[in-house]
């Protein structure tokens, strides 16, 4: 069976990606300025807080970067894969990325327990 290629213009495409290039921008900015306002904010809470953020950050850089990818393929088969790999990497980087917040929790937790009993 032969794939349909996908007939998507070009200009229509150039839109796509400054369209992407746009939201990243404005993201970029929410990111700063997210960041700016934790660092005054000392504390453990502000820690997790933080590493929250970072990781919320880079899962929206990999979406933009997904979002890249499929506006360039050329055919169904080729967006499939693009969607799969990105699932997939997505699935990986939430189970790391919750390992590490348990892991931060459960030691600040520690922490302010420490001296109690």
């Amino acid at each position: 069976m032969i794939e349909p290629k996908l007939e998507v213009p070009a200009e229509l495409r150039d839109l796509a990606e400054k369209t992407i290039d746009q939201a990243e921008q404005a993201f970029s900015l929410f990111f700063d300025a997210a960041s700016k306002s934790m660092t005054a904010m000392p504390g453990t809470g502000s820690e997790i807080s933080k590493q929250a953020l970072s990781f919320t950050e880079q899962n929206m850089k990999a979406a933009f970067e997904h979002a890249r990818k499929l506006v360039h393929a050329t055919d169904l088969q080729e967006a499939m894969r693009i969607q799969s790999e990105f699932l997939r990497s997505q699935f990986t980087n939430a189970g790391e990325h919750m390992r590490q917040i348990s892991g931060s929790v459960m030691s600040a937790t520690k922490d302010a327990t420490k001296g109690k009993f």
